[in-house]
C-alpha cells in the first residue's frame, strides 16, 4: 500500500479515516457481529452491501480483521479482530467519550461509551483481554469479567427504559 507520508497521524487516518471502517470495527468489537450478514443486517447506520464488502476487504488488507472458515457452516466466514484492531479499544473508548460530551447522542447508544469512559484504562484492558480470548483464542481472562456482557446488558436496560411508558 502506498502512503502519502510517514507521519503516524497520517498513516492512522489512511487506515481508519473513512467513516465505515470505524463503524465496521465498532460493530465487530462492541456488537460481536462476526459475519458479513450480521454486519449488513444489524448496522445501525444502514451500510450498503458494496461499501461493506469494500471495507472488509480494506480492513483485511490492512491487518485489522481476518476472515476464517466458520466451523458451523461450510460456506460462511467468521470475522476475527486481529491484535492490531484490539489495540484500538482505548481509541474507540475516547472517540465514544468525545461523542457523548459534544454530540447529540441517544441514551441507548451513549451508555456503552459512558461506561467505558467511567471504567477507564482498567476496563479497557479487561475488554481487550476478553476480545483476545474471543477473536485470537487466548486463554480466558484471569479477571473472569465480561466487559462485553456488561456493555450489552447496559444497552438492553436503556432500550427497555425507553420502551416503558412515562409516568407523568
Amino acid at each position: 500500500m502506498d502512503y502519502r507520508s510517514g507521519c503516524p497521524i497520517n498513516l492512522s487516518i489512511e487506515v481508519l479515516g473513512d467513516r465505515w471502517s470505524i463503524i465496521v470495527l465498532r460493530d465487530i468489537m462492541f456488537g460481536n457481529r462476526r459475519s458479513y450478514r450480521d454486519l449488513l443486517v444489524n448496522s445501525e447506520e444502514g451500510i450498503a452491501t458494496n461499501i461493506l464488502a469494500a471495507r472488509l476487504k480494506h480492513l483485511d488488507a490492512t491487518g485489522l480483521v481476518e476472515a476464517v472458515d466458520d466451523p458451523t457452516h461450510k460456506q460462511r466466514k467468521r470475522l476475527n479482530l486481529t491484535d492490531k484492531a484490539i489495540a484500538l479499544v482505548p481509541i474507540m473508548a475516547q472517540l465514544g467519550a468525545w461523542g457523548v460530551q459534544f454530540m447529540p447522542c441517544t441514551p441507548e447508544l451513549a451508555i456503552r461509551a459512558k461506561l467505558l469512559a467511567d471504567g477507564g484504562p482498567a476496563m479497557w484492558e479487561d475488554f481487550m483481554a476478553e476480545l483476545r480470548h474471543i477473536h485470537r483464542k487466548t486463554p480466558n481472562p484471569a479477571s473472569g469479567r465480561s466487559v462485553l456482557a456488561e456493555l450489552s446488558d447496559a444497552y438492553q436496560r436503556e432500550l427497555a427504559a425507553l420502551k416503558r411508558p412515562s409516568m407523568t
